[in-house]
């Protein structure tokens, strides 16, 4: 059993406070959703439980975390470096438990996660590998390790659809518990059965954590609807107030009008309405009490807002792309000549507006075809075009700062990208962090900016939607949706591929075709 007791998490740069009191216990059974806005903590949570020393150089903590004897297994949101340069045998057998697995049982497990079991003996770096692949390899490992209890950051990550089915139905039914965090909505929805939701409100000055006992879309609802009550309680109960007060004021106005009208022949009448004024103060005390007791405005998170400032719409029926490659290569290892031709005739017909999505199999090829179409787009004079990488690296130096990274160094683009920083719920320290201090959905968010600034009328986006918190992904889908330019995208989010592509393409060794089912 897992409990923690009292849990207060800072960060040490800028003392902001990511937890405060904190209490969890997880129970057998449990899948335990951890949900939040970029950046909140989650992450740093599930690391802490882990083990703290992966989260000390950036954060401080006191309270108690109770483990119980329990085994973790811990899925990193990011493959930590060191272990990219690993092949896939070493990085397996790294638990001795490997070699007490019977072959047939470890070749079951392999064909549930859409793994092939040769290549568990395979010299083949971890870091060759496609995104999902590497989510694959690291699950195998986990559950080879046979832990009592899961930690997963993201573990839907770059997973094709076929794997994306299997790990919700293994979430659900699993007989131990597991706690994770997911940019999902659809797998949050099939198998959460408790929601642990880390606010940041007032700016980010304040925490709040809720944890109930309620499948996510239950929550999602109730917490609305709560709100929604609240609010209208506390409005209503103000309107009334405010009548209350105006009548009261009139009466106030009136006496104090006849106590200044009275002659000083009345002392009767004085008499009385200085007893009428006291009465007077007295309610006005208890007015003061009921505003004190009214309803509270309930407190929202401030919300993320984005969207496409600098586009530029592309003309209808304009031919973004129309690409040709008889066969898609990569190579056989990071440093190997020698290369495995993964799909052939692809043909890719594009005219503006269209957003596209491409799917398949972990593995297929699909980021390695979006690194060619980039390479492409992004040297054409008559389009504008920006990327997006799987991996943010690609484009990001950990080591600068979110302004330094998006400004030119000019005053005047420092103070906007602050401003722009600023809409996606970044604290003034944060701008200044090093991004490898930042989440993953905070790197993200970096990159959605990019692309704005950019100016573009093309999108080449691989896996757009990961590391976004499912509270950000609504907000996110609801902008490219409303893109006036052309989008290349890969995904496998079905949220979406639903509600932001108007075209399928699946990249088999064929070619890219299009589902029967799209």
């Amino acid at each position: 059993m897992l409990q923690i007791k009292q849990l207060t998490i800072r960060h040490k740069k800028d003392y902001r406070i990511l937890l405060e009191n904190f209490n969890l216990c997880i129970n057998p059974r449990d899948k335990c959703a951890l949900i939040g806005e970029e950046g909140n903590g989650k992450s740093t949570l599930l690391k802490l439980i882990f083990n703290p020393e992966m989260a000390e150089e950036y954060v401080e903590y006191e309270g108690e975390i109770l483990r119980s004897g329990e085994r973790f297994g811990y899925l990193p949101q990011e493959l930590p470096k060191l272990q990219r340069k690993d092949t896939i045998y070493e990085y397996l057998t790294a638990t001795d438990r490997f070699y007490d697995w019977d072959p047939r049982d470890l070749a079951q497990l392999c064909a549930k996660i859409g793994f092939p079991t040769e290549r568990l003996y395979s010299e083949e770096p971890l870091g060759a590998l496609s995104g999902g692949e590497k989510i694959k390899v690291q699950l195998i490992r986990l559950l080879v390790d046979e832990p009592t209890m899961l930690l997963l950051d993201e573990p839907s990550n770059d997973l094709d659809i076929e794997t994306l089915l299997w790990l919700e139905e293994f979430i659900r039914t699993s007989e131990i518990p597991i706690l994770y965090i997911s940019h999902d909505e659809t797998l949050l929805e099939r198998t959460a059965n408790r929601i642990v939701h880390i606010e940041q409100l007032r700016r980010k000055t304040t925490p709040r954590c809720t944890v109930t006992y309620a499948d996510y879309q239950s929550y999602i609802t109730n917490r609305s609807q709560q709100f929604e009550k609240q609010e209208q309680e506390a409005k209503n109960e103000r309107r009334a107030y405010d009548k209350q007060q105006e009548k009261f004021r009139r009466i106030q106005q009136k006496v104090e009008h006849q106590q200044n009208a009275i002659s000083r022949q009345d002392p009767h009448t004085a008499a009385l309405l200085k007893k009428t004024m006291h009465r007077i103060k007295a309610y006005e005390s208890r007015f003061e009490k009921d505003f004190e007791d009214m309803t509270e405005m309930p407190e929202y998170e401030e919300a993320m807002f984005t969207k496409f400032g600098n586009q530029t719409a592309i003309p209808n029926g304009k031919v973004v792309l129309d690409f040709t490659l008889d066969a898609l290569r990569v190579p056989t290892g990071e440093n190997a000549p020698e290369s495995v031709v993964l799909a052939r005739d692809i043909h890719l017909f594009i005219q503006g507006p269209a957003h596209i999505c491409i799917t398949g199999k972990n593995g297929c090829g699909k980021t390695t075809l979006m690194r060619i179409l980039a390479k492409e787009l992004l040297q054409r004079t008559d389009i504008k075009a920006a990327y997006m990488p799987q991996n943010y690296e690609e484009l990001l130096d950990l080591e600068q700062t979110p302004v330094e990274f998006l400004s030119d160094g000019s005053k005047e683009s420092i103070s906007a990208m602050r401003t722009y920083l600023g809409s996606m719920k970044f604290t003034a320290d944060e701008m200044m962090h090093p991004m490898r201090e930042l989440s993953g959905g905070q790197r993200a968010k970096i990159m959605l900016l990019y692309l704005d600034t950019s100016g573009c009328d093309v999108l080449l986006l691989d896996e757009p939607s990961r590391n976004f918190s499912p509270l950000s992904n609504p907000v996110i889908r609801r902008m490219l949706a409303d893109y006036q330019g052309a989008i290349i995208s890969v995904s496998h989010d079905r949220k979406y591929i639903a509600e932001v592509c108007d075209q399928i393409y699946e990249l088999t060794a064929d070619g890219l075709i299009i589902p029967s089912l799209a």
